[in-house]
């Protein structure tokens, strides 16, 4: 199929433009970019996309899958419809699922288990391609799975799984999307994995220092009397990991960041030439402890929300490039697992869908971060911390695409939503933007 999209707003950090164009899409393919384009095929199918927004498919650096073990909670298809329902022609999953992805033959089910939903959708023609895409019409095509292997056997933190098959068999890199108690084996680690070239990303917490911690430390945790969670938890432990990337030489990515000092930390590792990448998660950027205020469990985020200062230092890490990029980090849990008082209900909240259009209206509707800014951090510095690149919006280049259109109202319920999981403090309200259509 041919489409022409006319006037659409192309935003494309890897060219670093951002105007209007006409684009013609053709067999996967972008064939022509111009101000007009005129000549084209009678079966050219043409749409008018004033006011909609045309960039790279966006690419999340770690999330949960469900699938094995809690389908009850997201299966591997929910989770791929939801995130192309929210932009994202690429997702990358931790291996902490039951069981945990430590092995090659798990790796290898899931991938075919994607070829097989992405065949049925073919032979089948159970996708309907209208415009816009909804949950009664969704997306014609799943996008790349990435999966994380585990370090550890059993993401438990204690043997190492055997790397280099994992690496045969396709993972994208390592990391156990839990935080390492034993620095000794964080050392072997670095050392084992620097020959198979695939990244390593750590999340850096004390455990010790987090405690029964639930909340970020300082004035708002006293007030709504909930157990604190110090900065120290995170930035004791990054420390740490920076002195041993600095002694192993190994690249190493920084998961989840969420405290101004960190950003400190990071910069200045950055600045001594250590090969780090680092990320935060978008909910990270947008809520602050005010918004525990609430008591809503789907705010109950390990790492913790931080405090304005963490905030405002995030959101400037992120423009700068000290943090390279914005996760989803898209953690699902049912509703019976979410109903409990907020310190006893797991941490986390899903995001796939509602990334996007959040993080739009919040920061670059304001101006404090451009579209450029934005979508850089969701497509070409995740794929970029993943060691993968995105193609520039170009003719002759693949049409792996996201159309967004920043003015679409629409209320986050369980009938719009593909996610199996409600555990957003945004369900019930009315958003302001959507994805119209991916490509990839």
């Amino acid at each position: 199929m041919t489409e022409l999209l006319q006037k659409v707003r192309v935003i494309d950090p890897v060219s670093e433009i951002d105007e209007l164009f006409d684009v013609l899409i053709a067999d996967g393919y972008i064939k022509e970019v111009a101000s007009h384009i005129a000549d084209i095929h009678p079966n050219t199918q043409i749409r008018d996309c004033q006011g909609l927004v045309l960039g790279p498919g966006l690419v999340d650096l770690y999330s949960h899958s469900g699938e094995p073990g809690f389908e009850e909670r997201e299966t591997l298809l929910s989770f791929l419809h939801a995130a192309t329902a929210g932009g994202f022609t690429r997702v990358s999953i931790l291996p902490d699922t039951s069981p945990a992805i430590d092995n090659p033959a798990l790796v290898t089910q899931l991938q075919e288990k994607r070829r097989g939903e992405m065949k049925e959708i073919r032979e089948k023609k159970k996708i309907n391609l209208s415009f816009p895409v909804s949950p009664a019409t969704p997306a014609s095509r799943l996008p790349l799975l990435n999966i994380w292997g585990a370090i550890t056997l059993d993401v438990a933190g204690n043997q190492m799984t055997e790397l280099a098959d994992l690496a045969s068999a396709g993972v994208v890199g390592f990391s156990d999307g839990k935080p390492f108690e034993n620095l000794a084996l964080v050392r072997r680690v670095l050392e084992y994995l620097q020959p198979l070239g695939k990244p390593v990303a750590f999340w850096p917490s004390d455990r010790q220092l987090t405690a029964n911690g639930v909340m970020r430390e300082g004035p708002d945790a006293l007030r709504f009397g909930l157990p604190p969670i110090p900065a120290s938890a995170e930035t004791t432990a990054i420390a740490a990991m920076l002195e041993l990337v600095a002694a192993i030489g190994t690249p190493v990515h920084i998961m989840r960041v969420s405290t101004s000092r960190s950003v400190e930390l990071i910069a200045s590792a950055k600045v001594a030439g250590l090969p780090i990448t680092a990320s935060t998660t978008w909910m990270h950027l947008l809520l602050d402890t005010k918004a525990v205020k609430s008591y809503h469990t789907s705010l109950h985020l390990d790492p913790p929300l931080g405090n304005p200062r963490d905030v405002a230092a995030l959101r400037a890490g992120v423009r700068a490039g000290v943090i390279d990029a914005i996760a989803i980090d898209h953690t699902p849990y049912s509703y019976e697992e979410k109903v409990q008082a907020f310190a006893e209900a797991p941490p986390g909240a899903i995001g796939l869908e509602l990334a996007l259009p959040l993080l739009w209206q919040y920061l670059v509707e304001t101006e404090e971060f451009t579209a450029l800014e934005l979508w850089r951090a969701l497509s070409t510095s995740p794929a970029k911390c993943l060691g993968q690149e995105v193609s520039a919006i170009l003719p002759h280049q693949p049409a792996e695409l996201t159309l967004f259109d920043p003015q679409q109202i629409w209320k986050v319920e369980r009938k719009s939503l593909y996610t199996l999981s409600q555990n957003t403090p945004w369900l019930g309200q009315e958003l302001k933007g959507h994805v119209v259509q991916t490509w990839c």
